[in-house]
């Protein structure tokens, strides 16, 4: 290839890459690779408000510019710190605090006093909430519709009080048993000797259910996940179920030899625990009684729970035992000793999968915490009376036990702190019945002073700071039968 040279230039290539008069030959297409240099010839820098590198007297200087440095150093260290707030300059080695005041040496050494700047940098300050427009240079009213923001948020208040009571004759001193239960359609069962009463929430009408044989009695209640049917454990070891709407009996199920202490239902799988130590799984869309049996416990189970997800149960018996199962398999799939006396408390934390709680009786006083996921022991609390009954809340991460010996206290728990939130009073005998409200701000308590009190102790799952005012109307006292 021929080039234009002057008899001076290098003849080799290698010379006239290192020649001085060398020129690089410009090219028409442009040359990709995969690096980005950017080409910052034809940016504006006065647009991002950079310093200007032009002496200071020449005639590109911008008043503008200076007054964004201003506000913008008047926001970072206070208007006192900004050039031209004052004539404050930042601090230089030469000056220093002496007896707690700013100042630097004059030439003669003397002190000259400097009043200290209000910088807003490395200030430490408490503040629960701050407006989006604090750091702003320019003032703004927050007084303004949409620049007001909502005040710090204070403790969620809990009446030590029930809003209602019933009373409730003959409803039994046994921890071993489960006598109340609330529907998802707000109506409440209650086992009150050989008869079971239904008590609407909504409108306080109270109906007759069923009427048992004299020889035997209500061990236990619980309504299916509709709230249509419900499953009657007795005494003689049988297993009823009723249709609540039209107060009929649809089947009465055998099995067990002894009494149905405990009922769980898991959609059409109604599983019952009994004083004969076994669990029996029955499919009410099937002609037999059940279609099988689950062995563990060698003593009698008391307490029965289906997790949310219906993939396990956990059953609590007076072997002291937790034992959780799964539907595939007819021997307990996890086994937890660690309580020290009958585990009836048992509940499956809607909030997070595989959490269990399960609380122990007056020799044990512990409420412990397992995770059938990963099969470990997470923390245990001793609340110093023994557990009767456990519930979570379904709209925040709290729950709620109920006890017995010695207190009859019921406590409310935030999770995972276990810290209390409230503990409220009022049953003169053991708290053993526990149900809670299908809105989930309300539980009611049952105990062998034959009282059920309903207590407002959870909020709202729209509004979860503010007091429900659910049942305050209704407060006062009435009769179940």
């Amino acid at each position: 290839m021929d080039h234009t040279s002057t008899t001076s230039e290098p003849r080799t290539p290698a010379a006239k890459l290192f020649s001085s008069s060398y020129r690089r030959p410009s090219y028409s297409r442009t040359i990709y690779s995969d690096r980005f240099i950017p080409s910052r010839s034809s940016s504006n820098f006065a647009l991002f408000g950079l310093p200007n590198s032009s002496p200071p007297n020449s005639a590109s200087s911008d008043d503008t510019n200076s007054t964004y440095t201003t506000l913008l150093k008047s926001a970072l260290f206070g208007p006192e710190c900004a050039g031209g707030f004052n004539g404050f300059q930042p601090l230089t080695p030469e000056k220093f605090v002496s007896n707690g005041r700013l100042g630097k040496r004059d030439r003669d050494g003397s002190l000259l006093q400097i009043s200290p700047p209000n910088c807003n940098i490395f200030k430490y300050k408490i503040e629960t909430m701050k407006s989006l427009h604090s750091l702003s240079p320019i003032e703004f009213d927050d007084q303004l519709p949409g620049g007001s923001y909502p005040p710090v948020k204070t403790p969620r208040k809990i009446s030590r009080s029930p809003y209602k009571i019933l009373d409730a004759p003959a409803l039994q001193d046994d921890f071993y048993l489960n006598l109340v239960d609330w529907s998802s359609r707000n109506v409440l069962a209650v086992g009150l000797g050989n008869c079971v009463y239904l008590w609407n929430a909504s409108n306080s009408k109270i109906v007759k259910l069923c009427d048992l044989e004299d020889d035997d009695s209500v061990c236990s209640v619980c309504w299916t996940h509709g709230g249509t049917n419900l499953a009657i454990g007795t005494s003689s070891g049988k297993l009823q179920l009723w249709d609540a709407h039209h107060c009929k009996r649809i089947r009465n199920m055998d099995g067990h030899r002894l009494r149905v202490g405990a009922i769980a239902w898991n959609s059409t799988l109604l599983s019952s625990g009994s004083r004969d130590k076994c669990i029996l799984q029955r499919d009410i869309r099937t002609e037999e009684d059940y279609v099988s049996k689950l062995s563990g416990h060698k003593s009698e189970v008391c307490g029965l729970k289906w997790s949310y997800d219906n993939r396990e149960l956990a059953s609590g018996g007076n072997d002291n035992r937790l034992l959780v199962w799964n539907q595939h398999t007819t021997q307990p799939v996890l086994k937890y000793c660690e309580h020290t006396a009958a585990v009836k408390a048992i509940a499956w934390s809607p909030h997070l999968y595989g959490l269990l709680a399960s609380g122990g009786g007056t020799a044990d006083r512990c409420i412990r915490f397992w995770n059938t996921t990963t099969d470990s022991r997470l923390n245990c609390t001793d609340t110093g009376s023994q557990v009767c009954n456990l519930v979570w809340s379904k709209n925040v991460n709290e729950l709620v036990s109920t006890h017995g010996y010695s207190q009859n206290q019921i406590i409310l728990w935030r999770y995972p702190t276990m810290s209390k939130l409230e503990t409220l009073t009022g049953h003169t005998y053991r708290v053993l019945y526990l149900a809670i409200s299908p809105d989930g701000q309300s539980i009611v308590t049952g105990a062998g002073d034959e009282t059920l009190r309903f207590w407002n102790v959870f909020p709202s799952a729209k509004s979860r700071n503010t007091e429900s005012e659910i049942g305050v109307s209704s407060f006062g006292r009435s009769v179940i039968r």
